[in-house]
């Protein structure tokens, strides 16, 4: 996998997004009690929202267009050493072991990079990933609002043009259609873990 590379180690700002992540039940939901083992700030009604973006092929598209399964929602960025093309491809991985279950789940990228991460690199970096994987970016404000919605963080690096790093939050995102943002999973969950807490919030719904 091109990207995965001995670089160095870019500075992970989990904090600022964490305290997002705190002390209520995520679902309000008695159907998932079962299945979630993560708590919201606020409940799971303070994730997620509406976006639009612009996917591979530079078509513009909305949440309702993409989220048409169970999809696992990560933001990073193409560039980025180690950190997301890891996460990625344990979420990568988490699909392929829902899908011998018959489970199928969509997973997406979306870039916190728009400067870099054109259509045509972003849908790349996804398709290295798996086949199924969707990539996504858009104009900066496109971005800012759908990283707004899943209240993540990222900051760029002050620097060389071509070759800064992106400081960013680590969580990846389990939505279902119509329901919304039901679960997260933070760096250390395996593809084991998603696999199996997706399977239950699928089977659950």
């Amino acid at each position: 996998m091109r990207y995965i590379a001995p670089l160095s180690a870019i500075a992970i700002v989990g904090l600022l997004a964490g305290i997002w992540f705190a002390t209520q039940s995520p679902t309000g939901d008695d159907a998932y009690a079962q299945c979630s083992a993560s708590q919201v700030a606020g409940g799971a009604g303070a994730i997620g929202g509406p976006f639009e973006l612009v996917n591979s092929a530079g078509e513009t598209v909305t949440d309702q267009d993409v989220i048409t399964e169970p999809t696992l929602l990560y933001f990073g960025y193409t560039f980025c050493p180690d950190v997301c093309p890891i996460d990625t491809a344990r979420n990568a991985e988490a699909v392929d072991m829902l899908a011998e279950k018959n489970i199928s789940v969509t997973p997406v990228f979306i870039s916190i990079d728009p400067k870099r991460d054109t259509p045509e690199v972003v849908g790349d970096f996804a398709q290295n990933l798996h086949e199924r994987m969707i990539g996504l970016t858009g104009s900066p404000e496109q971005v800012k609002a759908a990283s707004e919605a899943y209240r993540t963080y990222y900051k760029a690096h002050d620097g060389d043009d071509d070759f800064y790093l992106v400081d960013h939050s680590t969580f990846s995102y389990l939505v279902l259609p119509e329901k919304g943002f039901v679960e997260f999973f933070r760096r250390e969950a395996t593809a084991q873990d998603i696999a199996d807490t997706v399977a239950c919030f699928v089977e659950n719904t």
